[in-house]
């Protein structure tokens, strides 16, 4: 399938400043520092915040303005013409971003700016349901033909042609008619008559209150009072408004000691500090509770854990031995799960169903359990186990057409693949094979999922078809480089967001079917079009450690000259768990101009998705755990005796640099493999694991406490005495993220062992991402310094 021409190309509206964006004519001149680390204006702006119109004939998506923040919105006639910018008095007839549709797909509800619409897909009339400064949020059709939604901890709800009631109140404060258990107020009540008797006359006119509130329907719902020991995290409300599952945890729970950050560069001309986050295992998540609300007679439940396969088990048992802790006792402390819009609870859409997915505060159990609306309990409907950590993505799940069964993401095969679970017996799997699949959502006819796949490489991909029932996996694009999708209205076509190597964000739109994609934009500015830019070439490195095949993206010129050795950089993305070897437009865009510019002055460039990245299935992902940076750099190693091999490379002048888990890596390839790399950039990087959040951190090593070994095994200062080679740090001093006060400790440590050859560059007014060009150039001007003077 070959993308046909674009409908309609931007030009003059979208090319950058003149002032930041070198002439046509300069396009052949050599590429400079500068160019790479302007503001990425010049490049042109991606597509943001794409959507259907409600008749499927048109898309709407943002725009960065040139030169500012403010968004501007476009509309696309598919049947051709430019894209037209919505006018500020047209914005109300806008769609909303994740629309959802009725059972019989006529009409589509959303939010915009805060508020609540619906449209009727027949006829496109717009209702607005709600205009308020409150933002309202989770939309849903009622079984009744009506709409609920919610505003902070409340749920609304619409019937058509009626009245905006409250449909559930649920508070987390005790409630006030209810009696003291006080023993003094007891002895009063007992010895006073009178004041018995006008308690009993209060109850009365109260119970009345409650009968009638029950019997009229007009009314609303009563309150339901949980105490006031708890804080309302979240809450779902059953389609037929009748059952609300609430997400609680215990108020003011003990959270940890919050780190202080210093704030040098300052409008007040003082010093000022801000409260930043706690360390790893200095308080662990706070344990949820789950609440049965029954809102017809004001009553709620709670729901135990304790019927969960594994609830009781510790898996931590051993380690926590080790460090002389005393053992587990009882069952394990849970979450549910949050997902964009609060927790991840699933109502079927005949109200008699729900699941919720929970997971264990240690994060080696994940379940997805069904609630028995009567008894109030819950039963797993599948349970995913991971001696090392369960995966935070492939979490998705919902109800088929049946209302009875459930499907899923699971990555219990060693890859995420899409299951369907019945009331009894196991799940089973709709798709298999050496790829993950993604993003699942049901086709419009609900007789089949589209989902994202790599199929085809690890780093190609494609929107893919699969029946409800199973059978083959078709692919419905040639993209390579797809992003997300979304189905029209009316069920027949794709919206894609797709990219490439040098191509921002765009959009394309799809037969639902499968077919030629027809290409709706292309925002690049001219003078970025009008390079030359190297594609890099996606590569396969053998390992020589046991880890198969490693890819990476290689970098190099178009000729390289016979007997000639060639310097090396090798880059190292950064999270971790992050995939950068992939035909899509690069997160690391800046770095990938970088690389241009290393090979126009003579290096050839390496970067891999070593252990531990995305893309690769769980084994790959977990290949890390307790053990961080030592599969990595043995994946670099070998990346490096490939490029000597195989592309030129000169094994004496070879360097290394990445930012975050990058720089973290870069410290460890400096420091446990001395003389390998004769200089690293690392660049906001973690110096010591014990520093860093409990949310990441914790997956993988566990906690301090539990596991110490882990801990001084993976943390680059324990190995900083390895240092022989040029060291250059580089950290913003406001990084909420990763704290400059790993580099200071750092700093501090190799002052203490007398090291030579290394310097550090703060940046006052930069967190971990940088956002201003001149620090970006600042940065990177630096590291290009330090490659010339040692690598060539």
């Amino acid at each position: 399938m070959r993308p046909v021409l674009p409908v309609a190309l931007l030009a003059a509206a979208l090319l950058a400043s003149p002032a930041l964006v070198p002439t046509a004519t300069a396009q052949t001149a050599p590429l400079t520092i500068e160019q790479v680390m302007a503001d990425p204006e010049w490049i042109g702006p991606p597509v943001e915040e794409a959507t259907w119109s409600w008749d499927s004939r048109h898309v709407q998506y943002a725009l960065k303005r040139d030169g500012s923040p403010v968004r501007d919105t476009f509309r696309q006639d598919l049947g051709g013409g430019a894209a037209a910018r919505v006018a500020d008095d047209q914005r109300g007839t806008l769609e909303g971003q994740a629309p959802v549709y009725d059972s019989s797909r006529q009409r589509m509800a959303f939010v915009r700016d805060g508020n609540i619409f619906i449209r009727d897909l027949r006829s496109g009339a717009l209702t607005q349901l709600t205009r308020a400064n409150q933002e309202a949020e989770q939309p849903q059709f009622t079984t009744d033909g009506g709409l609920a939604w919610r505003v902070g901890p409340q749920w609304y709800r619409w019937w058509p042609g009626g009245v905006v009631a409250q449909a559930a109140e649920v508070k987390a404060e005790n409630d006030p008619a209810a009696p003291s258990k006080d023993a003094l107020r007891a002895y009063q009540l007992r010895v006073l008559k009178t004041l018995a008797e006008d308690r009993a006359k209060r109850e009365a006119v109260r119970e009345q209150q409650q009968a009638w509130r029950k019997a009229d329907a007009s009314q609303a719902p009563a309150t339901v009072y949980l105490g006031n020991k708890l804080s309302i995290e979240g809450s779902a409300l059953s389609p037929d408004g009748r059952w609300l599952l609430v997400v609680t945890q215990e108020k003011n729970g003990g959270a940890g000691q919050a780190g202080k950050m210093p704030k040098y560069v300052t409008e007040s001309g003082y010093e000022e500090f801000q409260e930043v986050r706690t360390r790893v295992g200095r308080n662990l998540p706070l344990p949820n509770r789950l609440w049965l609300v029954d809102l017809a007679n004001a009553g709620a439940r709670e729901l135990k854990f304790d019927a969960l396969p594994g609830i009781d088990r510790d898996p931590l048992a051993q380690l926590r031995k080790a460090a002389g802790q005393e053992p587990m006792q009882g069952e394990r402390a849970v979450r549910i799960e949050a997902d964009r819009e609060g927790p991840a609870i699933r109502w079927s859409n005949d109200g008699r169903n729900v699941a919720v997915l929970v997971r264990a505060i240690d994060n080696k159990d994940r379940w997805i359990a069904s609630v028995d609306l009567d008894k109030a309990t819950l039963a797993s409907r599948h349970r995913l186990t991971d001696e090392a950590w369960i995966n935070w993505g492939f979490n998705d799940f919902g109800w088929l057409g049946d209302n009875r069964t459930l499907w899923l993401l699971s990555e219990e095969s060693g890859y995420a693949h899409l299951y369907v679970a019945g009331e009894r017996g196991r799940a089973r799997a709709l798709t298999s094979g050496k790829w993950e699949a993604s993003m699942p959502e049901l086709s419009a006819d609900g007789r089949s999922f589209n989902f994202l796949c790599n199929r085809q490489q690890p780093g190609r991909y494609e929107v893919c078809n699969v029946g409800v029932d199973g059978g083959q996996v078709r692919e419905l694009t040639a993209l390579q480089g797809v992003e997300s999708f979304q189905t029209s209205p009316d069920g027949r076509q794709l919206l894609v967001e797709y990219s490439r190597s040098y191509l921002p964000t765009q959009l394309a739109v799809v037969p639902a079917a499968g077919g030629e994609a027809r290409v709706l934009t292309d925002t690049r500015s001219a003078a970025f079009k009008a390079r030359d830019w190297i594609q890099p070439q996606i590569v396969q490195i053998p390992s020589k450690h046991g880890a198969g095949t490693v890819w990476g993206k290689f970098y190099a010129p178009a000729t390289r000259e016979a007997g000639r050795k060639y310097p090396i950089v090798m880059f190292v993305h950064g999270a971790g768990y992050l995939q950068n070897v992939h035909q899509r437009y690069p997160a690391y865009f800046r770095e990938q101009m970088f690389h241009n510019l290393l090979v126009q002055q003579g290096y050839i460039v390496l970067d891999l998705d070593y252990r531990g990245s995305e893309g690769y299935g769980r084994d790959w992902r977990t290949a890390i755990y307790r053990n961080m940076g030592h599969p990595e750099l043995e994946d670099y190693r070998d990346g490096l005796d490939w490029l000597v091999a195989n592309q030129h490379g000169d094994v004496d002048h070879a360097g290394i640099y990445g930012g975050s888990y990058g720089g973290f890596m870069t410290f460890m390839a400096l420091f446990r493999a001395p003389g390998v790399f004769k200089a690293g950039a690392a660049l906001r990087p973690v110096a010591d694991w014990s520093q860093y959040n409990h949310e990441y951190t914790a997956n993988i090593l566990n906690t301090p406490d539990i596991d110490p070994e882990a801990y001084r095994i993976s943390s680059p200062i324990e190995y900083a005495d390895g240092l022989q080679d040029h060291l250059l740090i580089a950290h913003g001093m406001i990084d909420d993220n990763v704290f400059f006060r790993d580099s200071v400790v750092m700093s501090q440590k190799l002052i203490e062992l007398h090291k030579d050859n290394w310097e550090i560059a703060p940046y006052p007014l930069e967190r971990h991402s940088f956002t201003r060009a001149d620090s970006w150039l600042d940065e990177y001007k630096r590291i290009l310094k330090l490659f010339d003077a040692t690598l060539k």
